[in-house]
């Protein structure tokens, strides 16, 4: 991360305070606004409408009543706060053009969004746990993993990623912006901000450093120990049926978690110099915008269960269509024969 130098911020602080800030976003491109828009407003729409049908699939059918479900329901419930805490935001600036969000509107997206991808690490790492005991120690699977067990961990993800990230916002909220105030970015993130700080961020960089490697580098771990050992176990199986089966269960969740991590890495770990900038943002709509589209249909293009739920689903649906159209048709066949009309 850039540290704002002592003395190369005392001729920002002679200046006054911004009170805004300009993201940037994509309005290097002028003539593709409106086709961003369009796109970014799909993408959107899918999100938000793929993850409540998992979540209603989740609640809806007692087949799905299973650990690794409730994570997913999570999961999906998660996604769609993600989305709806960046996506209107940039489609508002893309349609109108304004690109300018108060300091304190770009605080509170940047607060969202840390506890969202922190809780998002954590409820992938349970996830990965779920798994490697659903194969490796399946014996003692409905044991160690019951409702109790299943609650705590997201109530653990969720409250750790809230105290960290509010440790977080309460530094931020005592920087002093008052050089430039464009944000090379399309949403409020980290590096952006504190770039356009005349304050020391010293204490900051290192609390975010401690936070960050909680909340993300220590699930990511776990989750490659979890996903190690689930491939030596399945590699240990003699019937090649038996491996496919064992693979199909986690596969889902495996793709889903080289995905987010693969560029949240880049994102984070590649320097952000100037050729690289444009890159970064392409890798940033990955893991902020697609990833939580893809999520639901992954899930329900590689899973039997949410497939057969579905499935369940609409036939529920187009029978009560039919019994609604029958219903109205005899309706309509008494009125027709009513002397009075």
């Amino acid at each position: 991360m850039d540290r704002i130098h002592p003395m190369a911020s005392t001729d920002c602080r002679n200046q006054t305070s911004i009170a805004d800030f300009i993201l940037l976003g994509f309005g290097h491109v002028p003539k593709l606004q409106i086709f961003l828009f369009l796109l970014f407003l799909m993408i959107y729409i899918v999100t938000v409408a793929g993850n409540i049908l998992i979540v209603a699939l989740v609640v809806a059918d007692r087949h799905l009543h299973t650990p690794m479900y409730f994570f997913l329901g999570n999961l999906s419930c998660l996604e769609t706060c993600y989305s709806s805490t960046i996506l209107p935001r940039m489609l508002a600036s893309l349609l109108t053009g304004d690109r300018t969000i108060s300091v304190r509107g770009c605080m509170t997206q940047f607060y969202c969004f840390a506890i969202l991808a922190a809780t998002e690490c954590y409820l992938l790492a349970a996830m990965s746990y779920d798994r490697y005991l659903a194969i490796c120690n399946p014996l003692r699977y409905a044991t160690l993993v019951n409702g109790r067990v299943c609650f705590q961990l997201v109530a653990c993800s969720w409250t750790s990623s809230f105290l960290g990230s509010t440790i977080v916002i309460i530094l931020m909220s005592k920087l002093i912006f008052c050089c430039s105030n464009e944000i090379d970015h399309f949403f409020c993130d980290f590096s952006p901000i504190i770039k356009l700080s005349c304050s020391d961020t010293r204490l900051l960089e290192l609390t975010v450093l401690t936070v960050s490697s909680i909340g993300s580098l220590i699930p990511f771990l776990l989750t490659v120990a979890s996903y190690v050992c689930i491939i030596t176990t399945i590699l240990r199986i003699p019937s090649a049926t038996d491996r496919q089966k064992a693979f199909s269960t986690c596969s889902a969740h495996l793709v889903i978690v080289t995905v987010f991590y693969g560029t949240l890495i880049f994102v984070y770990i590649v320097p952000n110099t100037r050729p690289s900038k444009d890159l970064h943002k392409m890798f940033s709509v990955f893991y902020t915008v697609l990833t939580p589209m893809v999520n639901p249909l992954i899930y329900s293009l590689r899973n039997k269960e949410v497939k057969e739920a579905l499935r369940k689903a609409l036939n529920k649906v187009l029978a009560f269509a039919r019994f609604q159209t029958v219903k109205c048709n005899e309706m309509g066949i008494k009125r027709s024969g009513d002397p009075w009309e």
